[in-house]
């Protein structure tokens, strides 16, 4: 097992111990109702937990990290407060952290705050979108005069590192926040004005990393009193998050697919067929490469796909007619199914989303088998990115890679132009909304 499918497990290892200590937890997962996660009389579903690596905090025994929560959590008790059912902090201690966490969600709260004061919203147990006094200016240096709301935490001039507006109402007055999680994909609003534009929040704890899979929402705290109160969250289920991915930033993509025929398509259009479903799928016990008629050279194509178990098909990236796309072609992308037992002991560049042989992917990020998935892959150059339902899984300069699985040489890794397609493996996977935008 690898560090990234250990990882996929990383906050279930914390919620059972939040678990064990509060036994208050609820299942997020169960349904895409309205939760309420502040019940407006006491702390119940909630522990404490500083601003603390939660790797490292996976990594102790069971004992170890059970009693790390049972004291942050005493600490906790002595700084928050309810009063009027509100959930009141003083400035100090641990930040009040879900028992349960979530993957793709949509959460609304509201906060008030005084002069002064800094605190945030951590997103997967991730800093933080930025809550701070807008009028500072001890702090305009550090972004505090654009308003709150933005993902500070980012990279200098990266999307969401600086709130869109300025939102913060004046002191004395309830902040509204409105924030949808899919993926590391982060949209905010706050007081109904957008602050976030769908930008990738970057992990604050391993930026060679997305998000984990799933993790706590946690109210930090420091430097004045906050109030919060009307604390809800609704967990996006995998058709709406999958949307919502396919609705950002869609300027520029043209259909390749029309739902019902393979035209415009090459190559072994017979061992594809077109599903009563409008999906393109290989059939099985057939293969062979599936490719656009027309040639691209620097595109982003999106698309979503769904596996069954043991699935495995590729992406042909800029590739020839003939030849085996993992070689020939600029590179094969791979699309399988990670989990299963028949691909443990793979090499790491073989698995889903990695440019074959060359570069591995991150793992951990498919939906279950069986459902529909999202990927945008982006092609610029000899650089590829890939993005796995709003997860950035690979990043990649083929240009820099000598080193290869197997010592086998991929001769096709400089082309600059080619054809996109399918590289089946006689498995029944299946692809739909299929689009492509050149990129000039």
């Amino acid at each position: 097992m690898t560090r990234t499918l250990n990882f996929r497990s990383l906050f279930g290892l914390v919620a059972a111990a939040c678990l064990a200590t509060t036994s208050m937890a609820q299942d997020s997962s169960a349904s895409s109702a309205w939760k309420t996660l502040f019940n407006g009389e006491d702390l119940s579903g909630w522990h404490g937990q500083p601003h603390f690596d939660p790797y490292k905090l996976a990594e102790l025994s069971d004992e170890e990290r059970q009693a790390k929560i049972a004291e942050w959590t005493e600490d906790a008790k002595k700084h928050w407060s309810v009063e009027n059912g509100e959930l009141v902090n003083d400035g100090h201690g641990a930040y009040l952290t879900t028992d349960e966490t979530y993957s793709d969600y949509e959460l609304k709260l509201e906060y008030r705050t005084v002069a002064k004061a800094d605190s945030g919203i951590y997103l997967k147990g991730t800093p933080q979108v930025q809550i701070w006094d807008s009028t500072d200016e001890g702090k305009f240096s550090l972004g505090a005069n654009l308003g709150s709301g933005a993902l500070w935490n980012n990279s200098p001039g990266a999307a969401g590192k600086d709130p869109l507006v300025k939102a913060d109402k004046p002191f004395g007055e309830w902040n509204s926040v409105r924030i949808v999680q899919v993926g590391s994909r982060t949209s905010v609003w706050l007081n109904d004005q957008m602050t976030v534009d769908h930008a990738i929040m970057e992990n604050y704890w391993r930026r060679d990393e997305p998000l984990p899979p799933s993790g706590p929402i946690q109210l930090q705290t420091h430097g004045g009193e906050i109030r919060w109160r009307n604390i809800m969250v609704r967990p996006i289920e995998i058709d709406e998050a999958n949307d919502i991915l396919a609705s950002h930033h869609t300027d520029g993509f043209q259909s390749v697919f029309d739902g019902k025929t393979l035209d415009g398509w090459v190559g072994a259009v017979n061992d594809y067929e077109v599903t009563e479903d409008g999906t393109i799928q290989c059939q099985k016990g057939k293969g062979g490469n599936l490719l656009t008629e027309k040639e691209y050279d620097d595109f982003t194509v999106r698309l979503r796909f769904r596996l069954p178990p043991r699935g495995n098909n590729g992406l042909a990236i800029r590739a020839p007619l003939q030849g085996n796309p993992a070689y020939a072609a600029m590179t094969e992308l791979q699309v399988l199914d990670n989990d299963h037992p028949a691909y443990a002991k793979l090499d790491q560049r073989q698995y889903h989303g990695s440019a074959y042989g060359m570069a591995a992917a991150k793992r951990g990020y498919l939906r279950p088998t069986g459902e529909w998935n999202f990927q945008q892959v982006t092609v610029i150059g000899p650089t590829i990115r890939v993005e796995l339902n709003g997860n950035i899984i690979l990043n990649t300069d083929l240009s820099q890679i000598d080193d290869y699985m197997a010592d086998s040489p991929h001769p096709g890794k400089t082309r600059k132009s080619g054809h996109f397609g399918f590289a089946g493996h006689n498995d029944p996977v299946e692809f739909k909304d299929i689009s492509i935008r050149e990129e000039k």
